[in-house]
């Protein structure tokens, strides 16, 4: 099971508290319990990424506006009623309809926990979107190589990827250490 930071949002305490020990129970980190929409965003800005469970009207805030206020490394599953539901749920909110058994509950937050390392996982694959001062420094560090090592094109666009695997670093980071290491 994936390590993943919960927030429980509901406006009753005891509703929270009650889907908190369903969760933990269940094996989850529920770092944060709270009764307002205020306090869950102040809560998902401390923990950076996670899902927040919550309900359909909050104190301060419906699900919609708290989800639109979260940051984008955060998914949400929506505990509401069968009515509230059929009005419709904003688009990348997941939700299970009161009354609910656990296991329907520990399925959906499984499904937006899959889903966020999905997105995540893409956005890692997905080339950099490099500038054009970027672009221009590794094609120079690219030219470099060839002038001094007498490499081909190809050669020095993989001597810098694998220099860059190899380091930690992207390639504009190892473009950059080139230039440095060559003025020394």
């Amino acid at each position: 099971m994936a390590s993943i930071n919960i927030i429980v949002v509901f406006p009753k305490p005891e509703d929270a508290k009650n889907i908190r020990n369903v969760l933990v129970r269940s094996g989850y980190s529920v770092r944060a319990v709270c009764t307002s929409g205020a306090q869950a965003l102040l809560a998902a800005d401390r923990l950076g990424t996670g899902v927040i469970v919550c309900g359909y009207k909050l104190p301060d805030m419906v699900y919609s506006e708290l989800f639109e206020d979260l940051p984008s490394s955060f998914g949400m599953l929506l505990v509401a009623s069968a009515r509230a539901v059929g009005e419709g749920v904003s688009e990348g909110v997941l939700c299970v309809t009161m009354p609910f058994r656990i296991n329907d509950l520990i399925d959906s937050l499984e499904t937006v926990i899959s889903q966020m390392e999905r997105r995540r996982r893409q956005k890692r694959m997905s080339a950099p979107q490099r500038t054009e001062e970027e672009k221009k420094l590794i094609a120079d560090a690219k030219s470099l190589l060839m002038e001094r090592n007498n490499m081909t094109e190809e050669e020095a666009h993989r001597y810098l990827q694998k220099t860059s695997m190899d380091s930690g670093t992207n390639m504009v980071e190892t473009a950059q250490m080139l230039f440095a290491l060559m003025r020394e």
